[in-house]
């Protein structure tokens, strides 16, 4: 199996070649292939050259890094083939490099020009080298590279790396970058097994610099940006080894891995007109040279320090300012590209909740005396998990003043053993909703309702109550046990429920700027930079659930009216009523037609099994909805654009996508962007579910972490490439 893209390692190592010394390597002198044998380190002892243990008995004439852990190998010889325990490698008197296996046979691995060889010698720069007695380099690996490109080493035109076959099969795989003569940097799959290109294949990835690029060249001051996680600093530390870590204030989301993205460890601060926690609650961290450089939204100067922090620390949205040379910059969750580099300048503002850094954990509530569990109105059926709202200390506050009030025993709800849900009375949800008073919402089994509860600050959340009983008990139980297992920032929180006889309502966190439905389709037409981020944020959301969460989620019912927006506009999907659990061992499975029409993916209708791929058909047509705002179908429009998904493709084919953004000038100076969204999109609504993306590809591509290869006819069977 080929390593995944990208596959060029690039390793730097800043060290000043004036003040280099090595270690010359004298004619004649060898080493054998053993278990903790002897090598030939550079003077410093960063790289070695000799033979590395692959797997037990078998090793790799190699160089590498010698004092990472991993010990990454950057260069290898004899075409990545091993060799037994016992070979040899010996530089010749006559100053060849010579591989002898323990049966005496030899392979040449390094014939320099002349016979001027002096001496070996491996270099601090990760190069290895044979050379004259004036220091003259007669031959040198960083002229026959691998899949490493190293700093010093010349990428000219015509120069050309290959994978390797796989983490530890160094022989060649299946992909090639080469400098073209025209000055493309261009990626190709080869005709594996053999290196060569054909010349009908189609670039893997290019640079398109045809005419301009001549050579790859590195900057030490981008090294490290954008290596770490959103919300999270690079540094680069000892070794000059990219660092991750989390400002002041966040944690990884995943403790395990460094690389993860970091998350806010307190409640954001409020939006509600006229809310004073400002005033009280939340303070600065200031760090130095520190910098998130493509979060901004909004840039002031010339203006003073205080000015900065006043004008942040005034905005709920704020989430970080940077104050550099009189200038300030504020900036929005998430926050990306973060690092930690001297030659930034200026400081970071980093907003944060005094005295809350960390949120509360998950607390159980039980009787206090469960003889007297009768005399209690508010009993919990699990263990609270409220991410650490006001919210927590409402309902605390609520159970508090309730506890001694008699009411009949609630019954555990035995659908969902284990989450961690808050369970309401009916009575409770009622007076929160002021007798259901605003609707804020309707669908096919209920409807849902703002509702606030009041402790210092108004929480607002949004009641779901199901009405219809045989396919509202059905959905209900659907909602919870899906949306209940999870926690991600691109899917609604569900706070809790009430299961009370007759009366089923879900209690989520309410989204301030309701649907994507209401804010794409009204007759200001958001900005293209808002649209964009919230496909982003959806693909997200849907990449959690096929892919990262504990049970697979299926979503079957992916819209414009199920996506939701908070304060900040960041999508978060809802409404799991159709959803489909899968077990661990199950990737697919038969169920009757859900979803909305013009959204649903083919094999619903064809009598074929269901799988995660029919959320990426939705998601492909949202997608498109997104970038055109329109609906994907329109009764007024011209024939031939009334269905958005073959109008679309009909732009595509006639590279023609100006039309499709044609009253969005913003869009319209991005075509290149709408050009490739409206590629993965054409991807996503494949007719054939094997040929669509997973969700995870979709989310490189939309990101840029992965090109976008020339997607087939929806409707067509007959190409062969899968993603």
């Amino acid at each position: 199996m080929d390593l995944p893209l990208p596959f060029l390692l690039i390793f730097l190592v800043f060290r000043p070649s004036s003040a280099m010394s090595q270690r010359n390597i004298s004619l004649g002198t060898s080493i054998t292939a053993t278990s903790n044998g002897s090598v030939w380190e550079s003077a410093s002892g960063d790289f070695a050259f000799g033979f590395k243990e692959i797997t037990d008995g078998a090793f790799l004439l190699a160089v590498w890094f010698n004092k990472t852990p991993e010990k990454t190998v950057v260069w290898w010889a004899n075409s990545g083939k091993l060799v037994q325990r016992g070979s040899k490698v010996q530089v010749t008197t006559d100053g060849r490099l010579v591989l002898t296996d323990p049966d005496g046979r030899q392979t040449s691995i390094a014939v320099p020009t002349g016979n001027n060889v002096s001496y070996a010698a491996m270099l601090d720069t990760g190069n290895f080298v044979l050379a004259s007695e004036n220091a003259v380099n007669l031959w040198q690996s960083l002229d026959q590279p691998t899949d490493t490109f190293l700093p010093t080493q010349q990428f000219i035109k015509d120069s050309r790396l290959l994978a390797r076959f796989s983490a530890d099969n160094y022989t060649n795989g299946r992909f090639k970058i080469i400098l073209q003569q025209d000055g493309n940097l261009v990626i190709y799959t080869t005709e594996y097994p053999l290196d060569s290109v054909s010349s009908s294949k189609n670039a893997y990835w290019a640079s398109n610099t045809v005419g301009s690029g001549y050579q790859l060249m590195f900057n030490k001051s981008d090294v490290g940006r954008g290596a770490c996680g959103f919300n999270s600093l690079c540094q680069l530390g000892d070794g000059q080894r990219p660092k991750c870590q989390c400002p002041h204030g966040y944690s990884f989301l995943d403790p395990n891995n460094e690389m993860s993205d970091c998350k806010q460890d307190f409640e954001s601060q409020s939006c509600i007109k006229n809310s004073q926690d400002r005033d009280n609650l939340f303070d600065f961290y200031e760090m130095r040279n520190t910098d998130w450089p493509l979060s901004d939204y909004e840039q002031f100067g010339p203006v003073n320090e205080d000015w900065c922090r006043d004008t942040c620390f005034g905005d709920c949205i704020c989430a970080v300012a940077i104050f550099r040379d009189g200038n300030c910059w504020k900036k929005k969750l998430p926050l990306s590209n973060g690092r930690i580099d001297s030659s930034t300048g200026g400081k970071a503002l980093i907003k944060y909740r005094v005295n809350n850094d960390t949120l509360p954990p998950a607390v159980e509530y039980v009787s206090p005396n469960p003889k007297d569990s009768d005399d209690s109105t508010l009993i919990v059926a699990g263990a609270v998990l409220l991410g650490g709202s006001v919210l927590l200390n409402c309902l605390f506050l609520i159970y508090s003043c309730l506890k001694k009030r008699k009411s009949k025993v609630l019954q555990p709800l035995t659908l969902a053993p284990g989450m961690n849900l808050q369970r309401f009375t009916y009575k409770e949800i009622e007076e929160a909703t002021n007798g259901f008073e605003e609707e804020i919402g309707r669908g096919a089994f209920g409807t849902v309702y703002k509702g606030s509860i009041q402790f210092e600050n108004e929480c607002l959340v949004a009641v779901k109550k199901l009405d219809k009983l045989v396919e509202a008990d059905k959905e209900f139980k659907n909602e919870v046990s899906a949306i209940g297992r999870t926690n991600h920032k691109n899917l609604v929180q569900l706070l809790g429920f009430c299961y009370e006889g007759p009366h089923q309502l879900l209690v989520y966190e309410y989204m301030c700027n309701g649907s994507l439905a209401d804010f794409l389709f009204r007759n200001s037409r958001p900005r293209w930079c808002q649209r964009m981020q919230i496909a982003f944020g959806t693909a997200r959301g849907l990449c959690y659930m096929h892919e990262e969460c504990s049970t697979q989620i299926i979503h079957c019912d992916i819209k414009p009216q199920n996506i939701l927006l908070d304060d900040s506009f960041n999508a978060k999907i809802c409404d799991f009523g159709l959803a489909k659990l899968l077990k661990t061992d199950q990737t697919r499975t038969i169920t009757n037609i859900r979803g909305t029409k013009g959204y649903v993916a083919p094999e619903w209708f064809k009598s074929m099994p269901i799988t995660v791929k029919v959320d990426v058909y939705s998601f492909g047509v949202l997608l498109l909805e997104l970038i055109c705002c329109r609906k994907n179908f329109e009764q007024e429009a011209e024939d031939g654009n009334m269905v958005l998904t073959d109008w679309a493709f009909d732009c595509y084919k006639d590279g023609n996508f100006e039309v499709l953004v044609e009253d969005d000038e913003e869009a319209r100076h991005d075509i290149l962007q709408v050009k490739r969204f409206v590629m993965i999109s054409i991807w996503c609504i494949q007719d054939d579910p094997s040929m669509r993306p997973t969700m995870k590809r979709v989310t490189q591509m939309l990101e840029g972490a992965f090109e976008v290869p020339t997607p087939p006819d929806p409707t067509s069977f007959t190409t062969v490439i899968k993603l």
